[in-house]
This record gives structure tokens, C-alpha cells and sequence, in this order.
């Protein structure tokens, strides 16, 4: 089930989307006797390049094409200088019809608001949608989100994330809280919250799926570094709240997101993948 408030609707369809591929993959890289992958799997496994994992087709050409189902005409995809691999899965291998895919280096791995500053071009004075390049979410929450005013973000539901098996309770504490007022507006973020926070409760929780104003980039800019050494965007999103006195509508999801981290889902991914129709 998704709902929002039926009055905030933005003015401006948003067309453009802004693609996290960039990651190191740390938990991907970490070995797991148990996890029988083929030598396609183990090569991308151990490079840490979850968005080119192969389960049925590259786990990135399911992202790409949900967003075209939803309506997005222009992907970037923030990748390292070193991912040449997957321009060349996009602009030799398999280019797109839907969608035109542009490119954004982020220099380091430094954060999802670095990762954000990485493609201001392509934002410009664009209104954009933001997701995560190792996540696949449902159709519905895409457009809810589209539909909503920006800034807004996907609120999901722990107990609808963990239902399908797909993610487990405690990988909740990998997400950030969000901290949800009676009028439906972002009150408070916390990135990776203790385990003893989130564990055994139903709550939300943001899995990297917004939509900003051109705004964002500048927030982006501004922040300082967290304290785990990074830039990221719940503290952009603080400081559109706290120091611009901007309200960030957050939209209540309750439905499950494919997530693709270790080693250990890349199985159960192809699986619930499979038969899936892709038409980038």
C-alpha cells in the first residue's frame, strides 16, 4: 500500500533521475563459503560492482528500466573513473531506447551527498528523483514519489521491507531512520541507527529514494563531513529543513524493495527476478 497526501502534487513532472552506482561494495567483497555464485557472479562479487551483478541480465539494467516505467527520460548514472566497464555496458553493449543514460564521476566514495554533488551539470535547474544503483523499488513507490512536491522521500515501512524475506530485520539498521510528524513532513533523519533503535519495532525508514529540488546540490556543498567520514545526504536534507526552513514531505510506503548487498542475496535477487521483462 501507498499513500500521500493528495494536495501536495509538484507543478513540474520530474524526467530526470540521479543513479548512486559509485559504491565500494564492502559487504559484496566480503566472502561467503555459503553463497554458490557462478564465475560471472564471483568477478563482479569480488570487484564490489553490485550494480553490474549478473541474475538473469545486469542488476542495473532492472533498475534502469523501472525508472522508465515510472517516466524518467534522462538517467545519470554516478560512477568511479574506474567503471568503464559500465559505460560500455550502456553505451556499446546494450544502449537504451526508453531512457538517455549520461554519466557523472564521483573522484572517491565519499557519500551519497558527494555522490549528489558528483552530478550537479546533469541536475542543473532541474527538478530530479535520487535512488540507489543496488535497489530495486516498486513501481508504485517511484511514481508516488514523482508525485509528490519535492523535496519528499520514500518512507517505507520495516515490518513491509522484512515481510518477503528478501531483507532481514537486522539489515534495517543499515537504513536510516526517519522520524515522521502528524501532517506527513520529515521531522528528524538518523543515518545507521543503533540496532537496539530499529530491531523488533515498526517504523520507517529511508532506502535512498527522493525527490529534490535543484536546491539539494547546494545543500550538498554545505554540509560537513559525518562522523563517519562522508557526506551524505540525510545531513543536505537537514540542513533544506533546519537552516532553509524547507519541509521534506515524506511519502508512507508499505512494500518491499529488492536489495542487493552481499554475497548471500545475490540468489534469492535472481530469483525473485526471474521472468521479469526488461526493456531499456
Amino acid at each position: 500500500m501507498v499513500t500521500r497526501d493528495e494536495s501536495a502534487v509538484t507543478a513540474r513532472r520530474i524526467s530526470r533521475a540521479v543513479v548512486l552506482a559509485r559504491g565500494l561494495g564492502t559487504r559484496m567483497r566480503h566472502g561467503d563459503a555459503a553463497a554458490a555464485l557462478d564465475p560471472g557472479q564471483a568477478s563482479m562479487a569480488d570487484a564490489g560492482l553490485k550494480v553490474l551483478m549478473p541474475v538473469g541480465r545486469p542488476f542495473l539494467d532492472y533498475v534502469i528500466a523501472s525508472l522508465a516505467d515510472a517516466g524518467i527520460d534522462d538517467v545519470c548514472l554516478v560512477i568511479g573513473a574506474e567503471h568503464q566497464v559500465i559505460r560500455d555496458r550502456y553505451e556499446r553493449d546494450c544502449p537504451p531506447g526508453r531512457v538517455r543514460v549520461h554519466y557523472a564521476v564521483q573522484d572517491a566514495p565519499l557519500g551519497t551527498a558527494h555522490a549528489v554533488l558528483a552530478a550537479a551539470d546533469f541536475i542543473g535547474d532541474h527538478d530530479i528523483l535520487v535512488v540507489n544503483g543496488d535497489n530495486l523499488y516498486p513501481r508504485a513507490a517511484l511514481e508516488a514519489v514523482l508525485r509528490a512536491a519535492p523535496p519528499s522521500l520514500a518512507a517505507f515501512g520495516a515490518t513491509a521491507l522484512t515481510a518477503d524475506g528478501l531483507i532481514e530485520p537486522e539489515r534495517i539498521a543499515a537504513f536510516a531512520l526517519v522520524d515522521v510528524d502528524a501532517r506527513g513532513f520529515l521531522r528528524d533523519i538518523v543515518e545507521k541507527p543503533p540496532l537496539e533503535a530499529v530491531c523488533g519495532r515498526d517504523h520507517r525508514v529511508s532506502v535512498n529514494l527522493w525527490a529534490f529540488t535543484p536546491g539539494i546540490v547546494d545543500a550538498c556543498a554545505r554540509i560537513p563531513r559525518s562522523p563517519r567520514g562522508e557526506f551524505e545526504l540525510p545531513d543536505a536534507v537537514r540542513y533544506l529543513m533546519r537552516d532553509l526552513g524547507i519541509p521534506v514531505t515524506a511519502v508512507a510506503v508499505d512494500a518491499p524493495v529488492i536489495d542487493l548487498s552481499t554475497r548471500a542475496d545475490i540468489a534469492r535477487v535472481r530469483e525473485r527476478l526471474a521472468g521479469i521483462e526488461v526493456r531499456l
